[in-house]
């Protein structure tokens, strides 16, 4: 992608607003459904343009990417005093004075695109886990923020949900990433598989590469259920809208397992046959009404966990 600036006199080397906002069309899930208040859609926009930004500065800007993240850290300061220069940076900073957001998870994702430029690769999935700390979660806690629901045991479920989310998203982007020497795939289980670096630059998926996308898309499906759970402790709008994150990314591992693990030599995205069928899954899961929600949000022992423990290719 080639940035056009904002113009800004301060950060004029960051990309412009209308480069960010435009690629929420592009992702996996709809970013702000519009069966939600206007209010509530504008805010959790302005949460897509900051993760947006950060992660286009962190991975295609021009330049020193860590002194690009830097200025833009102190932006994220300014902007929540409501001196922010940028226009993406300005809504963001509105976003978190008026729904009063904490700003550790901003801090996160900017720290997480830090860690990009630095960590090449994850010897397991436990290193990746910890990575997606970072770079995922902090905006499934955003929008359980925005959306008043941010109590413990929903911001578990959630950090499964944006961590499967995530892995989804790797798995898409194995060779584009490798372009940028980044290798997203547990080397642990490259090794464990037989798959050596200079598969995933060929132009179809080896045997072993595609045991490795199955092995990591059972680990994401099995995140991604705890959407179930999630969503069902939600009012009906919001309820609808994590639902729809969740099924997206189980939609998106449909169309990997259709074209049977090869990620390389075509696209795989959410069809929206698979999408409206995994949406309907996840509101309707049994697994999701085992365990009452407290009506201070929190779930009975037992629940927490269930993503985890089920199999590959388990409902939702």
């Amino acid at each position: 992608m080639i940035f056009t600036t904002t113009g800004s006199p301060q950060y004029p080397e960051l990309p412009a607003a209308r480069s960010i906002y435009v690629q929420a069309g592009s992702e996996n899930f709809p970013v702000a459904l519009r069966l939600l208040p206007a209010a509530v859609r504008a805010d959790l926009m302005a949460i897509y343009g900051f993760a947006r930004l950060t992660d286009d500065v962190g991975d295609v800007a021009g330049g020193d990417r860590l002194a690009q993240l830097e200025r833009l850290e102190h932006e994220l300061e300014r902007a929540a005093q409501g001196e922010a220069s940028h226009p993406v940076m300005r809504r963001v900073g509105a976003t978190i004075a008026a729904r009063r957001l904490p700003l550790q998870p901003f801090f996160d994702l900017i720290e997480a695109n830090r860690q990009d430029q630095v960590v090449r690769r994850y010897e397991t999935f436990d290193d990746l886990v910890g990575y997606c700390r970072l770079s995922a979660d902090p905006v499934g806690r955003l929008v359980l923020e925005i959306f008043g629901a941010a109590t413990p045991d929903r911001v578990a479920l959630s950090d499964d949900v944006c961590t499967g989310l995530q892995v989804v998203e790797h798995l898409q982007d194995v060779a584009e990433d490798l372009l940028q020497d980044r290798i997203y795939l547990p080397l642990a289980d490259l090794l464990a598989e037989g798959c050596r670096e200079s598969d995933l630059a060929a132009p179809q998926a080896s045997p072993a590469l595609r045991r490795v996308i199955a092995l990591e898309a059972a680990r994401a499906r099995r995140l991604l259920f705890s959407g179930a759970p999630l969503s069902a402790s939600l009012p009906l709008r919001p309820r609808v809208a994590v639902a729809s994150f969740a099924a997206g990314g189980m939609a998106a591992l449909d169309d990997i397992d259709a074209a049977g693990f090869d990620v390389l030599a075509r696209r795989c995205r959410p069809r929206p046959g698979r999408f409206a069928a995994r949406l309907a899954l996840v509101l309707l899961a049994p697994q999701a009404s085992r365990a009452p929600m407290r009506e201070d949000g929190s779930r009975a022992a037992g629940l927490q966990g269930a993503a985890r423990a089920a199999g590959p290719g388990a409902t939702p």
